[in-house]
């Protein structure tokens, strides 16, 4: 329980079930193994539920909210030419949603084109909704034009853009020597993988608290944190942190 609330969890809202994996116990049905465990129960402002086995637990679940209302953020894990359809950018739905119709700009490359249809698992969608990983069919544009780590967005409702430079909170784990001004890291962001240029390391700032510790470091090593201006080498796609 101490480390469930450590962790930010309200231990009352937390199924706490026995089970043995290989041997079955309480998974799916109540273990005669075990006289001493009564059931879990769970608290929360929802509902409560309780229950004896794992596979109630899960049930017990509630499902989060999806971001539908958010503007439409598809980033491509890749692009596919399909014979007889054409041309099919594949990837998951993070925010908003997709639907046949949809006038959709890829960023950063500002390309815009018509949605003709979206499918998941060979079946027709009329709309993906975040968590949905799609693929689908847009008019006019080849495979050559679009790559993974282009996104998608609405371009009429606030489409993603390129970012020429953004700053970030960067922690650095692991790293032999010091990171200074002008290191050039590739940088993991959604599907895209671009080298990114450390231009200004700007203040360390504590891990924890966020609050800034120095001033224009001439240079951050393992452990630290800081807040860097990065410049990437080619268009990015990035969003703001709320």
């Amino acid at each position: 329980s101490s480390y469930i609330k450590k962790i930010g969890y309200n231990p009352a809202a937390v199924a706490f079930v026995p089970i043995s994996g290989w041997h079955g116990d309480n998974m799916l049905e109540p273990s005669t193994n075990m006289p001493w465990f009564k059931g879990w129960k769970i608290e929360r402002k929802e509902a409560n539920a309780e229950g004896k086995t794992l596979i109630e637990a899960l049930d017990a679940i509630l499902p989060p909210s999806r971001p539908t209302e958010k503007p439409l953020r598809l980033p491509l894990q890749d692009v596919y030419k399909i014979g007889g359809i054409g041309t099919v950018p594949v990837g998951r739905v993070e925010t908003g949603i997709l639907k046949p119709g949809t006038v959709v700009v890829f960023a950063p490359a500002n390309i815009t084109t018509e949605v003709k249809s979206v499918e998941m698992h060979h079946e027709a969608l009329a709309e993906a909704v975040p968590g949905d990983n799609v693929g689908f069919n847009v008019k006019n544009v080849s495979v050559k034009e679009l790559r993974r780590g282009y996104v998608a967005g609405d371009s009429k409702a606030s489409p993603p853009k390129g970012a020429a430079d953004f700053t970030a909170q960067v922690i650095v784990l692991n790293h032999p020597g010091q990171i200074s001004n002008g290191y050039t890291p590739v940088l993991d962001c959604h599907t895209a993988h671009i080298a990114c240029k450390f231009a200004e390391i700007k203040e360390k700032v504590d891990r924890r608290s966020g609050k800034t510790t120095e001033e224009n470091p001439k240079f951050i090593k393992s452990g630290d944190a800081a807040i860097v201006n990065l410049v990437p080498s080619k268009p990015l796609c990035v969003e703001s942190f709320q």
